[in-house]
């Protein structure tokens, strides 16, 4: 239980230092790092409106978005720190929680009748699909690599002591957080902040959503973050160490992840729309390369 504690700490603040590093490069004032809590906190005081197109569907989505982005975090294990809920092939429910919460705001957008909320679905439904490989062949060799198949036992016996699993965990990492950035609609695949309205994805879904519902969806996505900053983390925690050393190095792994995240965003140009689907196969491309590697390593394939 603890572990879902820290996940939930750190995850309001995730989005304030991106915010924070993508405002100094730009030369800006550099706003409050509290500034997303300022955000939500006047969605929560606002009332929702609907639409009279839609249906139920739509004024459940953001809650059932947000429980099972929720019920994710449950999962996640941090060091030595067990997750609330383990057990084998955990990650196969971890995974499709987060479908499910997502295919839900998807039909939500169609729900609505517009045929521009429906775009947005449709892309965020493609990008999905393309990224689910990679995150289930990362998977894979991680519990080729440890002989386990749940969360808690694949990082409690994940020891990166050679150089080239050295290689094989900075690739891993890579690919972990190019998904969690694709996940959250982030650069290169989408940019929160874009007006041009043919290009967006994450935001044209969203746009019928206000007050309580858009703040549900807000927290939603801070959690999102802070799970994929959270698996990134575990391949630097060692379960030997103190735990208080743990704890600390999650907290410093959290918050560089997010300024990575924002140093991408504040250099990195956003992909043409059209080149998205061949950039997220390259990373199940990627995962592949590390499966194989991993058979060979492990000796479930042997070259002559």
């Amino acid at each position: 239980m603890m572990s879902l504690f820290f996940i939930l700490i750190t995850a309001p603040f995730f989005v304030g230092i991106i915010l924070k590093v993508k405002a100094k490069f730009a030369a800006r004032k550099l706003p409050s790092i509290l500034q997303p809590f300022y955000d939500v906190a006047r969605l929560f005081k606002k009332g929702a409106i609907y639409s009279t197109t839609t249906s139920f569907i739509f004024k459940i989505a953001p809650l059932v978005y947000f429980v099972s982005v929720l019920m994710a975090a449950l999962f996640i294990p941090i060091g030595s720190l067990k997750g609330f809920l383990s057990f084998n092939a955990d990650f196969v429910y971890f995974a499709y929680l987060l479908a499910f919460g997502k295919f839900m705001m998807i039909i939500a957008a169609m729900d609505t009748g517009s045929s521009f909320e429906g775009m947005g679905a449709n892309r965020e439904a493609l990008y999905s699909m393309l990224i689910e490989p990679a995150f289930f062949i990362l998977i894979a060799s991680l519990a080729l690599f440890t002989d386990n198949n749940s969360f808690y036992g694949l990082f409690l016996n994940l020891h990166i002591s050679t150089n080239l699993s050295y290689i094989l965990g900075l690739a891993a990492i890579y690919v972990l957080m190019y998904i969690a950035m694709i996940e959250n609609s982030r650069s290169p695949i989408d940019d929160a902040k874009t007006h041009l309205e043919l290009t967006m994805v994450h935001e044209v879904m969203v746009l019928d959503n206000s007050g309580f519902d858009l703040a549900l969806i807000h927290i939603a996505t801070w959690i999102k973050f802070s799970i994929y900053g959270t698996l990134i983390s575990n391949f630097i925690i060692q379960n030997e160490w103190p735990l208080a050393l743990q704890i600390g190095s999650f907290f410093f792994v959290q918050m560089a992840f997010a300024g990575v995240v924002g140093l991408l965003e504040s250099f990195r140009a956003r992909n043409k729309l059209e080149k998205n689907p061949q950039w997220i196969i390259m990373l199940s491309a990627i995962a592949i390369v590390l499966f194989l590697t991993t058979l060979i390593i492990t000796q479930k394939i042997i070259l002559y």
